[in-house]
């Protein structure tokens, strides 16, 4: 090996493949619905209005996260342009320090190990879940960051570490609380229960109870200041927000499942989550289950317990539910995952090394052949026969890799190769994604197709769907028709007029027919996914032409 693998220089490395991959073709296709879509637009209009404290969505507020996700996105436009690019590098960035605040977690529950350290961060790094965080811009991913970095400050400073990480941990807590409300408390309050409940002494790495000084009040001085200063102003502004903040957007989230449309079986979490772990999930539930728990560390018992299981609970008795909900259990599935591989001799490990290597090989050659299975199967994928090239380009380098390095340890030639297997899946992923925009339910053909036909001048009117892609797309708001679709019952009790109606029509109320007519009458552009409903069809008698891409109807 040109250095030990105690050498920061292979955190640095896997951190540089990692980023290149991320990168290669970033923007190759625009945000997809609905998450990401949501928070792209929110962030374009923040940046062209250049209200910072009331976030809005197609021109009506949006309160429904706390606004930090959202200047997160509108720095990443300013910054690099109104574009994908602007809209996913920040969230990118993320993740890499997310990689690196694992393996800074690592060093401190390992007993500054940085051989295991690494292991655990490059495990990170490779999660399915982490990489699809990356790429779909959400809350959640600044979330878990932020969660990781309080969680890191807090057992930083009881390893002894001065008192500029207790502020990074009441920092880390404020930002969180800033982009996601008490949510933000899991991770780090799990981590602090998890290193001292029935730890004994012994098995603390270095960890002890430091007494409360003038530090802790700043601290909390601090999370005041920076986590609360924006519901403090919103409330001044309008009481009515304690009521939206505290019983709507918090106990109705928990609790009702028709809140938000996001209702899940109690074991989505359960099943899903293992699925996005793969490989590791599958070596880490056997090892767990085959290890004597009585042999296993109260420490790491603890981060069983307390990093994945209880958290994994938490979120499983929520009624609203999305995948990346639960993005805060995967540093202690990686920190797990390490910990019990490295348990095991070398011809056990050799075996999960066959293994693993197995499952990259499969998944690799699976994208291989891609192109002849949408070719034979109605998958409703198009993938072109050129995007075989990178899977298999991945394939041969890692073989190569393999058979020419002289490394005889297996755990260096494990991680080495799950480097080069996540970088060719994300590099092979984004290919996939450009010639499917539609099929992930993004606009940017829309929008393509609108422009070549010289129609970006026209209003462009969206009948019973709610579509933030094709507004960030078109950087201009289009009307949006509601007959009866959830998704565009927008919260309208917190604007100051009646102007959103330039925006939204209830095609139900009976003082819509007059702005609708007026609007057919300036010839716009009608976007229809489907079909209309029959008492609708006399609104095509305005629309001369019409074309199909995907699922949507366009007319004009």
């Amino acid at each position: 090996m040109p250095f030990p693998m105690t050498s920061r220089r292979w955190l640095w490395l896997f951190l540089l493949v990692l980023g290149g991959a991320f990168a290669w073709q970033l923007g190759s296709w625009g945000p997809l619905e609905s998450s990401e879509a949501r928070y792209s637009e929110i962030g374009r209009e923040m940046l062209t209005g250049r209200d910072w404290l009331h976030p809005r969505l197609l021109g009506i507020q949006h309160f429904h996260k706390p606004p930090l996700t959202y200047w997160l996105t509108a720095a990443g436009l300013g910054l690099f342009g109104v574009n994908t690019v602007g809209v996913r590098l920040l969230p990118v960035l993320a993740v890499l320090a997310q990689v690196g605040l694992v393996y800074a977690l690592g060093l401190l529950l390992f007993g500054n190990d940085r051989a295991r350290a690494l292991a655990a961060a490059v495990i990170y790094g490779s999660l399915p879940v982490v990489l699809i965080s990356a790429l779909n811009v959400t809350t959640d991913v600044y979330l878990a960051t932020l969660e990781l970095a309080a969680a890191y400050g807090i057992l930083r400073y009881y390893a002894g570490g001065g008192a500029r990480w207790l502020y990074l941990f009441w920092l880390g807590l404020a930002l969180a609380f800033l982009t996601k409300g008490p949510v933000g408390f899991v991770l780090p309050l799990m981590a602090v229960v998890g290193a001292y409940f029935r730890v004994p002494d012994a098995e603390r790495t270095g960890l002890a109870r430091r007494p409360f000084t003038v530090h802790h009040a700043l601290g909390l001085l601090l999370f005041v200041v920076v986590g609360l200063s924006w519901y403090g102003y919103l409330v001044a502004e309008n009481p009515a927000f304690v009521r939206y903040f505290l019983y709507e957007h918090t106990v109705e989230r928990f609790a009702n499942a028709a809140t938000f449309n996001r209702s899940k079986p109690w074991w989505f979490y359960v099943l899903l989550a293992p699925a996005t772990s793969l490989p590791w999930a599958v070596a880490l539930v056997v090892r767990a289950a085959r290890t004597p728990w009585a042999t296993v560390p109260r420490l790491w018992r603890n981060v069983l317990i307390f990093w994945v299981l209880v958290p994994l609970l938490f979120f499983s008795l929520s009624k609203s539910k999305l995948l990346l909900y639960v993005l805060p259990i995967f540093p202690g599935v990686a920190l797990l995952t390490t910990y019990y591989l490295g348990r095991c001799n070398e011809a056990m490990l050799h075996r999960w090394y066959v293994g693993i290597l197995a499952f990259f090989g499969l998944l690799l050659g699976l994208l291989c052949l891609l192109p002849i299975f949408t070719a034979v199967f109605e998958l409703g994928l198009e993938v072109r026969p050129l995007a075989s090239i990178w899977p298999a380009i991945g394939v041969v380098t890692m073989v190569l890799t393999l058979t020419i390095w002289n490394q005889v340890r297996i755990a260096p030639r494990l991680l080495v190769a799950t480097a080069i297997f996540t970088a060719f899946l994300l590099i092979s992923a984004k290919p996939i994604m450009q010639q499917n925009e539609l099929a992930f339910n993004g606009s940017r053909p829309l929008a393509e197709f609108i422009r070549q036909q010289g129609l970006q001048t026209r209003p462009v009117v969206v009948y019973d769907q709610l579509l933030p892609s094709l507004a960030f797309e078109l950087g201009t708001l289009p009307v949006f028709l509601n007959d009866g679709n959830p998704s565009l019952n927008r919260e309208t009790q917190f604007e100051p007029g009646t102007s959103w109606h330039r925006y939204l029509l209830y095609l139900d109320q009976p003082e819509a027919e007059a702005p609708l007519r007026q609007l057919l009458a300036q010839h716009p552009v009608l976007l229809v996914k489907g079909e209309l409903k029959p008492e609708r069809q006399w609104l095509l008698a305005s629309f001369q032409h019409q074309e199909k891409l995907g699922k949507w109807v366009v007319y004009w």
